[in-house]
């Protein structure tokens, strides 16, 4: 899945093993329920190609005229959580394919 150039990545280890992570969307909001997206970061593990999207649930709406989200405010637990739940879904980082999409709930669970 191509990102554009200007994401920055971020370093984590899971487990030991250490991955690249970056914000690959952030949420959206609507006011149509059906059409809100919440936030999905995206990982790699730092010797492999393969990449894991973890798709979060919208959650409450922000305050009108808040910041937007940055991929800096994401705390590093969650996304060390997310990124754990997707390997035990089956995501084989250090394999080659096409990109794995997970559901995680808001705890990165």
């Amino acid at each position: 899945m191509a990102k554009p150039k200007n994401v920055s990545e971020f370093a984590i280890f899971v487990d030991g093993e250490p991955y690249v992570w970056w914000l690959q969307r952030k949420p959206r909001w609507d006011s149509d329920p059906a059409e809100r997206r919440g936030m999905a970061i995206a990982a790699r593990h730092q010797e492999g190609q393969r990449e894991a999207v973890m798709e979060f649930p919208p959650g409450a709406q922000p305050r009108i005229k808040a910041p937007q989200l940055q991929a800096s405010q994401i705390d590093p637990a969650l996304v060390a959580r997310a990124i754990a739940s997707a390997v035990a879904a089956g995501w084989e980082p250090l394999s080659r394919g096409k990109t794995v999409n997970i559901v995680v709930d808001e705890t990165g669970g």
